[in-house]
């Protein structure tokens, strides 16, 4: 398995050892397909090494039935990898059409109450790998406040990786993390005006 090599080691007096295994945080932000399936990817490595696994979605509908949940529970409940926990923040909610506009007051609310317990799962060292899907939304919309998640990402205790998906992830949290990808649309059947098909987006 190639490992790869730094491009340069840090004087920051750790051994090779404790700095390969330092959490990370990891944005995947970006106008372009694949944020979420990236991180679903992540968590796919993250079960079969064994770890806890906690995703909480944060603006999809909490009815709908996203592939990846389903494959993600049935592997979780095997007893051949990690566990998984799946954790839905609201009700139909649109993270595009809608955005700030119009009454979210509930959806805000119901973001609020995912970040706080997001919080105590961090502070309890629930899981090994967190996937906070659509989390870069509250903080561009200003529910949630990005000072506290880079506070609170900074502050993380033991070897907690975090990846949060989301268009416009706010700068300050692309300045906190480890690892970013800005995920950019070159093309996509939707300009076509061809609309997303099972298997595919779902």
């Amino acid at each position: 398995m190639p490992q790869g090599q730094p491009v340069s080691v840090p004087d920051d007096g750790l051994t090779t050892r404790q700095r390969r295994n330092r959490p990370l945080l990891f944005v995947h932000t970006g106008i372009g397909k694949g944020k979420s399936t990236a991180a679903f990817g992540l968590a796919l490595r993250a079960w079969n090494q064994g770890w806890p696994i906690g995703v909480f979605q944060f603006v999809k509908s909490a009815k709908w039935k996203v592939g990846e949940e389903n494959a993600l529970k049935v592997l979780g409940a095997s007893g051949e990898g990690g566990t998984v926990d799946w954790h839905k923040m609201g009700e139909g909610w649109s993270w595009v059409q809608r955005g700030i506009h119009g009454d979210n007051s509930d959806n805000e609310e119901k973001a609020r109450e995912g970040w706080e317990q997001v919080k105590r799962d961090l502070a309890a060292e629930t899981y090994k790998l967190y996937v906070l899907d659509e989390f870069a939304y509250p903080m561009h919309w200003g529910w949630i406040d990005t000072d506290e998640v880079v506070e609170v990402m900074r502050d993380r205790p033991g070897t907690q990786h975090v990846v949060i998906t989301g268009r416009n992830a706010p700068q300050k949290l692309i300045e906190a993390a480890d690892l970013v990808t800005d995920m950019s649309k070159v093309k996509h059947p939707m300009d076509a005006g061809q609309k997303g098909q099972r298997g595919i987006e779902w």
